[in-house]
């Protein structure tokens, strides 16, 4: 079987991984050890698979991993630094919006990349940034609400007049 090396940036760290050609971004994650990625629906429908690509969501799922090299991920594990856990998974946990915890780490990632786009989204933005992420737990309103606790935290500094 043909084998190739794929370098890339997973979570801050510079990677090198020998992959197959057809292996899917998932598959090589859990091989690597990111178990925060989760294998669900495999049609990109569920959300468990969700990865930042450059900061943009993606279903690992249907993606081959030659196609990231050079890139860089991060996935849940990169959120906390160290035993310090991001303001969104703060939130998370503060307004029950985990329970099981598969489909926790998509929807944390694309709520990242929502607050990294817009400071303050709308309800309604959060919403649509987390409607790909089936969740039989939780539900759907605590993790609206989690999100819209850390944009409010995060609300841009209102800068003087006479400083401006």
């Amino acid at each position: 079987m043909k084998q190739m090396e794929l370098r890339l940036n997973v979570n801050g760290e510079t990677k090198t991984w020998t992959i197959s050609p057809g292996d899917l971004l998932l598959d090589v994650l859990r091989r690597e050890g990111y178990f925060g990625v989760k294998r669900g629906c495999e049609k990109g429908e569920c959300g468990t698979c969700t990865v930042l690509l450059n900061g943009r969501p993606v279903n690992s799922c249907l993606l081959f991993a030659a196609h990231v090299e050079g890139q860089e991920l991060l996935t849940v594990e990169g959120l906390a630094a160290g035993e310090t856990l991001d303001p969104l998974q703060e939130a998370f946990l503060e307004h029950g919006a985990v329970q099981c915890g598969f489909c926790t780490g998509g929807a944390l990632l694309s709520a990242k990349a929502l607050l990294d786009r817009r400071a303050n989204p709308s309800e309604t933005e959060i919403r649509e940034a987390l409607a790909g992420h089936y969740c039989r737990c939780t539900g759907y309103q605590k993790p609206v609400e989690a999100v819209l606790a850390v944009a409010r935290k995060r609300k841009p500094k209102i800068i003087p007049e006479e400083a401006a």
